[in-house]
């Protein structure tokens, strides 16, 4: 199992924080606009900047503006945009490590993070059945894992533990399921509230704190300056999104003033 220790060196600290750049609609969403992909990635490299002004330790590029998602294997546009989009930001910013989140599909975000120059990738799915908002999401981690050994061992995975937005096909103990994705060489687990923007429940991390002691943690989702110090008691790292956007919504641009003033929290707690 990857120790805390080796998360910590992918950015350089202990506690890193991952900044969400969700993108404008891509080509084959049901709301995109049709106008190519140029506008796309003048946002994405400007919320890139504004995450790296601001302090974060990493971002992640993910398609978050294309309801619905495929809840198994994404289609060839949503690949290719997703790919020249983040080959965009990472060329823009290639010292800050960068993720990928094609929702909601790992192997064509172990594929995107290759092509782009991507350091790891978060599976929404991992392990288990989920009944996800677009339907059955089947993972089959020896399929993921072979992948991920073809194409570009280097690419680390974090997976989500009954992520939101969804519910596990067979309800199980929530530590269970994070010590199995553990188990299956995850790099890292993450938990999240049931949506996004809300906040991650202690007691889920201590519970898999309890089951995983020195094993990555990271927190999902509704990290904020207020809750920040608690929940690093036990999480190992956390990507955040509606927290450094405009008004806290995570549909609004990246609020450059929030990010710092954030960072500047986090800083202090790592500090102590």
């Amino acid at each position: 199992m990857t120790t805390i220790s080796e998360f910590n060196e992918i950015f350089g600290t202990s506690k890193p924080i991952i900044g969400m750049i969700h993108l404008k609609p891509l080509p084959g969403s049901p709301v995109y606009d049709g106008k190519g992909l140029k506008e796309v990635i003048r946002q994405a490299v400007e919320e890139a900047g504004k995450l790296v002004e601001g302090g974060v330790d990493g971002f992640q590029v993910e398609n978050y503006n294309d309801p619905s998602y495929f809840p198994d294997v994404a289609p060839a546009e949503t690949v290719a945009s997703l790919s020249i989009v983040a080959h965009e930001v990472h060329k823009a910013f290639p010292d800050t490590p960068m993720g990928i989140c094609l929702l909601a599909d790992p192997i064509a975000s172990i594929a995107v993070a290759h092509s782009s120059g991507a350091k790891f990738v978060r599976a929404t799915v991992f392990t288990e059945a989920s009944v996800d908002v677009s339907g059955l999401a089947v993972r089959r981690p020896h399929e993921i894992l072979r992948y991920r050994k073809f194409l570009d061992p280097s690419i680390r995975i974090f997976a989500d533990v009954h992520i939101k937005h969804s519910a596990p096909l067979a309800i199980r103990p929530i530590e269970e399921s994070a010590y199995d994705a553990a188990y299956f060489l995850a790099d890292a687990v993450i938990i999240s509230g049931k949506h996004t923007g809300f906040e991650t429940p202690l007691e889920d991390l201590k519970k898999v704190r309890s089951v995983l002691p020195n094993y990555p943690i990271m927190v999902g989702s509704g990290m904020n300056k207020a809750n920040a110090e608690k929940i690093f008691e036990v999480a190992s790292g956390a990507f955040v999104g509606s927290t450094f956007k405009i008004d806290g919504d995570s549909y609004k641009s990246v609020d450059s003033e929030r990010v710092k003033e954030f960072m500047k929290v986090i800083k202090e707690i790592r500090n102590r």
